[in-house]
């Protein structure tokens, strides 16, 4: 008698065709944006500002004034143009970015995905936010690195999945390419992965939307959309293999 799932997660990677035919999957989009554009920000200001130099140069007690790089007037390319993606464009632009969304279709406001090749050399970071389908499992592979203007940043808030982990290892060891990653592939990494050595490398353990306030926000999302069932009416999140 199952008619309807309503996951507290904004993935549904899981679920997706394991239900029953004619069974309603709706997600937790809405609960979790602001927390992840909050981490992708303040890795790349972490990243621009050197803050990673300047903390083991404290734990040194050493004194390394430099001048660094800034998080503003950067172009940033945005893949996932949902609650996601729009949630990080909105704050970004009070940072004085210039921010562009991709959707798996272009529409208003929104390039489509079969841009990216042109897109891809012209942005100072690239920051993934799309859904783990069969089209986008490892659609960062080498030919899209390389396309990367160099010095870039790869920023993975979306699956690990998404980026073939071998490719993005090669182009970290030569150093033309940074990254900042929330999910990885494998995930946990293994202790012997090279990617715990790398530099270049701003990596957090899948934190992305883990922080105070984590389950009232999603169960706030969660009785909205199961109230709208309940009134017979369309659920806002029902899984639909856009991006």
């Amino acid at each position: 008698k199952l008619e309807y799932v309503q996951l507290l997660s904004a993935g549904a990677e899981r679920w997706i065709g394991q239900l029953p035919d004619g069974v309603l999957l709706s997600t937790c989009r809405g609960a979790h944006g602001g927390s992840t554009a909050e981490q992708v920000i303040g890795g790349l200001v972490a990243m621009y500002r050197d803050f990673p130099r300047f903390q083991r140069a404290q734990e040194r007690r050493e004194w390394d004034y430099h001048r660094t790089d800034t998080l503003q007037d950067k172009r940033l390319l945005v893949i996932g143009a949902g609650d996601l993606g729009e949630q990080l464009s909105r704050r970004l632009t009070g940072w004085d970015c210039s921010v562009t969304l991709v959707g798996r279709r272009a529409r208003d406001g929104v390039r489509g995905v079969a841009e990216l090749p042109a897109l891809l050399p012209e942005y100072d970071a690239v920051v993934l936010m799309m859904p783990l389908t069969s089209e986008t499992t490892g659609m960062v592979d080498a030919a899209f690195l390389a396309r990367m203007a160099d010095n870039a940043i790869l920023v993975n808030a979306a699956r690990g999945a998404v980026v073939d982990t071998d490719a993005l290892v090669a182009e970290l060891r030569t150093g033309r390419l940074r990254a900042i990653l929330d999910v990885t592939e494998p995930e946990p990494l293994p202790a012997d992965h090279p990617l715990w050595s790398m530099g270049g490398l701003i990596l957090f353990p899948h934190v992305g939307g883990s922080c105070d306030g984590l389950e009232k926000r999603s169960w706030h999302v969660a009785a909205a959309e199961i109230e709208r069932y309940a009134r017979g009416e369309r659920p806002r999140n029902l899984v639909h293999g856009e991006y």
